[in-house]
């Protein structure tokens, strides 16, 4: 029986919109390109969410993976306030299952820029039950340990938590440590699955 819905923050909860942010900024379309394999199309992009780096450091990182647009990196990483984008439906999904009595958690690859700099987006993290934020325990998605760290800290089991991730490997990663998993789509999809999960 599920008992708990652990969710993914980042086109779940709110929306990770770094393609209007980076275009909001009027590069061009070669730089644009260029700005994306610097930064999110990178490997060196999970350093961010592994947390074992300062921002200056991080900046280093993708100015080194193309010096070329040194300028407009440093102007993105300025703010990234609108990078992350809120969700209208967040708060009232998450009070609807919390009245129903299912406990409501998080495991996100997420930055500890991110996290301060986003927070008006972040405003339904209060109505959850935990969670983990992968920059504060240096561990990040798809890692057998990020599942296994959450249900340790709540005393939950993964039997009885469902977890929805709009990235599949990091849903067939907790389906391995005995979680049931959704793939997030559209929000009516993942609740028809959901409520069809709930009744079993």
């Amino acid at each position: 029986m599920i008992r708990n819905i652990v969710f993914d923050i980042g086109n779940v909860l709110a929306g990770f919109a770094w393609k209007d942010f980076y275009k909001s900024f009027g590069f061009s379309d070669e730089v644009f390109e260029k700005l994306a394999d610097a930064t999110v199309r990178s490997p060196f992009w999970n350093e961010m969410d592994r947390g074992k780096l300062d921002d200056d450091q991080l900046l280093a990182g993708f100015i080194q993976n193309d010096p070329t647009v040194e300028k407009e990196l440093r102007l993105i990483f300025q703010n990234i306030t609108n990078m992350i984008v809120r969700y209208d439906y967040a708060i009232p999904w998450l009070r609807e299952l919390k009245e129903r009595g299912y406990g409501v958690y998080y495991i996100s690859n997420f930055a500890h820029k991110a996290h301060v700099e986003c927070r008006e987006a972040l405003d339904f993290l209060p109505e959850m039950d935990g969670g983990i934020l992968s920059y504060q325990d240096k561990l990040i998605k798809p890692c057998p340990e990020i599942y296994r760290l959450l249900c340790d800290r709540y005393h939950l089991k993964a039997c009885e938590c469902a977890f929805i991730d709009d990235t599949p490997a990091n849903v067939t990663a907790a389906q391995k440590e005995g979680m049931e998993g959704i793939i997030f789509h559209t929000l009516e999809q993942v609740k028809a699955e959901l409520e069809d999960m709930l009744k079993l």
